[in-house]
């Protein structure tokens, strides 16, 4: 039994953060602007302005990823949550998550909130596994959005 490893993102990280996000993007939805920028220059969209990225690896392999994006006044967002198809039902979504929701607590954060589509079943089970709850959905930058969740931290 390997354990899933949770690891901070560095630089080289950046085309499997890539791939792993436009691999499911592209199986329910078209690429975005906001997609291509923050996967395209994670070190300016997401850390620069104060946001973390994680990683999974699994059996030696980078098989995860998600990021918390500052959105200022102790809010951030969980964003660009992905893992492989290949290992999906191992749990370590579950762990990208949880990690996730440590690393949040770590730089500040008061409240937590996602954006996703009521298409993604298994995520949104996730998110409310993980004490995410639906409230009414803004304005967004993408398209695909129709689900708002947040955790109160």
């Amino acid at each position: 039994m390997h354990a899933t490893q949770i690891l901070d993102y560095i630089p080289a990280h950046q085309p499997v953060f890539r791939k792993l996000n436009e691999e499911w993007i592209m199986q329910f939805f078209t690429m975005e602007a906001p997609d291509y920028q923050m996967l395209d220059e994670p070190q300016r969209y997401i850390l620069e302005p104060g946001g973390a990225i994680l990683m999974a690896e699994y059996q030696g392999a980078l098989v995860g990823t998600c990021a918390l994006l500052n959105e200022g006044h102790g809010v951030f967002e969980l964003a660009k949550m992905a893992v492989s198809p290949a290992v999906q039902g191992l749990g370590i979504g579950y762990t990208l998550g949880k990690a996730a929701v440590v690393k949040a607590r770590e730089l500040g954060a008061r409240q937590v909130e996602l954006l996703s589509n009521s298409r993604l079943v298994p995520a949104l089970a996730l998110y409310r596994k993980l004490g995410f709850r639906h409230v009414p959905v803004p304005a967004s930058p993408y398209q695909r959005t129709d689900v708002k969740m947040v955790l109160d931290m």
